[in-house]
């Protein structure tokens, strides 16, 4: 039987630290979760101190400069956390003997090909935000031999700010909108993704790993699945990647090949329509409570 132990947790306000969190809850694991305010990555003394202070036995790292198209703009600001805040928290985990689980991006690879992304495919990211993931990467593994890299994928939730959530809004003001074409990956759902996480860190199955939610589609029709599925009257026209025109370059395969996943005994997450579902409802909930207090 797998051993409970004491879990520090960082970006604990964001979608996945909250979806994280919430399973450590759930399995009564003793957890701290962090984010900008009580602990700053950018001060490697407070980081040393902070893991010296809990000395957790695991840390699962979800903080990260996360603004793709900023990143073009600030690459200092995307490096300092995604590279520096990421070697400060890995040396501090050397100091104690803790694990680290650093979780990474479809967008270290340089998006071309019709297969799947395999762990060993060689990377080379589009845009200053993958290379400051691979960066992260690189300075976890230099740092530690107990460490899981794990690359996820248009990632989404009930939480935070995400395509779902940015769609749904749109669709308060429009019936019809442009959405990328072009762009293949697979959507994952936080709340399927963070068991995973807190599986991986009870285990000695260290490496790197792929997980996505079970399927592939475009943005365009990931756009088309949350309208139906919300009911919602929005006509979506699908845009290739250069008549979008964002700022920074982003591949266009991001499938990630799960095949890892499999070899160390981990199970798939659930079909991304399948996840959708869940987070449409959790969404629909929240609506409902805030209706309630605003009305009380």
């Amino acid at each position: 039987m797998r051993k409970t132990m004491g879990i520090l947790v960082t970006g604990a306000s964001g979608q996945l630290g909250r979806a994280v969190c919430a399973v450590l809850s759930k399995q009564n694991i003793p957890h701290l979760g962090t984010d900008s305010q009580s602990l700053n990555l950018l001060d490697s003394g407070a980081v040393d101190r902070a893991v010296a202070d809990y000395r957790p036995e695991a840390v699962v790292h979800c903080a990260a400069y996360t603004d793709v198209d900023g990143a073009e703009g600030d690459p200092a600001a995307a490096f300092a956390l995604n590279e520096g805040g990421t070697a400060a928290l890995a040396a501090a985990c050397a100091h104690v003997g803790a694990k680290l689980l650093y979780v990474s991006t479809d967008y270290v690879f340089p998006g071309g090909g019709d297969r799947p992304w395999r762990t060993d495919d060689p990377t080379g990211p589009l845009n200053v935000y993958g290379r400051s993931k691979l960066a992260g990467e690189r300075a976890v593994q230099s740092a530690l031999e107990r460490c899981f890299i794990v690359r996820v994928s248009w990632l989404f939730s009930a939480d935070g700010r995400n395509f779902v959530k940015t769609m749904l809004r749109l669709a308060d003001s429009h019936s019809r909108l442009r959405v990328v074409a072009d762009q293949l990956g697979a959507p994952t759902y936080a709340a399927d993704l963070a068991p995973l996480l807190c599986e991986m860190l009870q285990t000695e199955a260290y490496g790197v790993y792929h997980a996505a939610g079970a399927g592939t589609c475009s943005w365009a029709a990931f756009a088309e699945e949350i309208f139906r599925q919300a009911g919602r009257a929005v006509t979506v026209e699908p845009v290739t990647t250069a008549e979008y025109g964002a700022v920074a370059p982003r591949p266009k395969n991001s499938r990630l090949c799960m095949d890892a996943l499999d070899a160390a005994g981990f199970s798939r997450l659930p079909p991304w329509q399948d996840g959708l579902c869940r987070c449409l409802k959790a969404l629909n909930a929240l609506a409902k409570e805030e209706a309630a207090h605003g009305t009380a």
